[in-house]
């Protein structure tokens, strides 16, 4: 039995059942990966959201705060918005998260008086 399948660059291509199921498996990696994607950017939102609720910073001024803790904790994205999300509802930040998002906080804070900031320890205090 033969099959058609329908792409960009070739408008009908004729494919075998063995063609088929490969184009099946490489469909459903792809929507996994896709899943993945729409999860992790979830994370990553509420993340930003927490780090300007805990800073008192604009939110795009939270995503490069993030993004630095990333960078300089070399530790996954994801990896950094879910412990700050824990931390958020009361759980631990990890030492080296906690203290780069604390002077990553300190960069990019703008409007906030240095004298009002919380209590050494919190990753919202200058460092």
């Amino acid at each position: 039995m033969a099959f058609f399948a329908l792409s960009r660059h070739q408008p009908l291509v004729l494919l075998s059942s063995t063609d088929l199921a490969a184009e099946y498996d490489r469909l459903m990696t792809e929507n996994q990966q896709l899943q993945r994607a729409v999860s992790s950017h979830a994370v990553i939102d509420q993340a930003i959201g927490a780090v300007v609720v805990l800073g008192r910073i604009a939110p795009e001024e939270a995503w490069r705060a993030l993004r630095d803790v990333s960078q300089r904790t070399n530790t996954k994205l994801r990896t950094v918005a879910e412990h700050i999300l824990q931390y958020a509802r009361g759980g631990t930040l990890p030492e080296p998260e906690r203290l780069e998002l604390g002077r990553a906080i300190a960069r990019y804070r703008r409007c906030a008086d240095l004298n009002d900031a919380p209590a050494t320890g919190d990753p919202t205090a200058d460092q």
